[in-house]
C-alpha cells in the first residue's frame, strides 16, 4: 500500500500558486485516489465543503451552474436529498439552523474520518476552519447586533490556539466583499502552505492537495464574478453570497 501511494502522490500535477489556473478539475481527483479507501474518504471529506459552498450560493441565486465533485449535481441544487450524515441535520428548525446545522454535520463528518483513518493533517484543518469560520460568523453578528453565540457550529472541534485578529482586522477593513473573499482564500492557502505533510508521501498530502485544490476553484470563482462571468448578477453581489458561504 505504500509503494501504491508513493505512486498516486507522485502523479499529482504541480498546483502551482493560487490565482493560476487549477491544473485537474476536483473530480478528476475523486477518480484518481479511487483505489486507496481512507485517501479517497479524507479527499471526499475535504472536497464536500467546496460543493456546499456552490450549493449556498447556487440557492441564493449567485451561481448560474454547480460543478460538485462529492454530491450529485440534484443535490447541490436542492433537487434530490442530501447524504445522511448531512441530511438529518437540515430536517427542521430556521434557515438559519438549517444551513449551520449542515455545516456543523459536514465538520463532524470530516472530524469523524480524521480520526478513522488517522489522519493529523485532516483534524488539524477541521481545527482551524471551525475557529475561523466561528470567528468570522461572530463578527458578522456583533456587527449586526445579534447574539455571537447562536451562529457557532461544532466549537468543540475548533483550535483555540489559532490566532484569527490579524486576518479578521484585514477581512473587516475590506474596501468590499470581494476584497474580504479574497483575504479568506489567502489566509487558508497560507495555512495550508504551512501544514500541507508534503513529501509525507502519506494520505494527508493527497488531503491538503484536495484543500488548495478546492481554493484554486474558490479564487476562480471570484474573478468570474469580477469580470461578470455570473449572468444577472453584480461582481459585488455574487461576491457577497460566496463569502457568507465560504467564511
Amino acid at each position: 500500500m505504500k509503494s501504491d501511494r508513493r505512486f498516486y502522490i507522485s502523479a499529482l500535477p504541480a498546483l502551482g500558486e493560487l490565482g493560476l489556473t487549477p491544473p485537474v478539475s476536483p473530480g478528476w481527483l475523486r477518480a484518481h485516489v479511487a483505489a486507496l479507501p481512507c485517501a479517497r474518504a479524507l479527499v471526499e471529506s475535504v472536497l464536500l465543503f467546496d460543493d456546499l459552498v456552490q450549493r449556498e450560493a447556487f440557492l441564493a441565486g449567485e451561481l448560474p451552474a454547480v460543478e460538485p465533485a462529492v454530491l450529485t449535481p440534484a443535490q447541490a441544487r436542492n433537487e434530490a436529498p442530501l447524504p445522511p450524515h448531512l441530511a438529518v441535520a437540515t430536517e427542521s428548525g430556521s434557515l438559519v439552523s438549517r444551513v449551520d446545522g449542515l455545516w456543523e454535520a459536514a465538520f463532524r463528518h470530516a472530524h469523524g474520518v480524521a480520526r478513522k483513518c488517522g489522519s493529523v493533517f485532516l483534524k488539524r484543518w477541521v481545527g482551524f476552519e471551525v475557529a475561523l469560520r466561528n470567528a468570522l460568523a461572530a463578527a458578522r453578528a456583533k456587527r449586526l447586533g445579534l447574539d455571537e453565540g447562536a451562529f457557532r457550529v461544532a466549537a468543540d472541534l475548533g483550535d483555540p490556539q489559532t490566532d484569527l485578529e490579524p486576518v479578521l482586522n484585514e477581512w473587516s477593513a475590506a474596501a468590499t466583499p470581494l476584497d474580504g473573499l479574497r483575504v479568506l482564500i489567502r489566509t487558508r492557502w497560507n495555512w495550508l502552505t504551512a501544514h500541507d505533510a508534503w513529501y509525507t508521501f502519506q494520505d494527508d498530502e493527497l488531503a491538503a492537495f484536495a484543500a488548495k485544490l478546492a481554493l484554486m476553484q474558490q479564487w476562480k470563482r471570484v474573478v468570474d464574478a469580477e469580470e461578470g462571468g455570473f449572468p444577472g448578477t453584480s461582481a459585488d453581489a455574487s461576491s457577497l453570497s460566496l463569502e457568507r458561504a465560504t467564511g
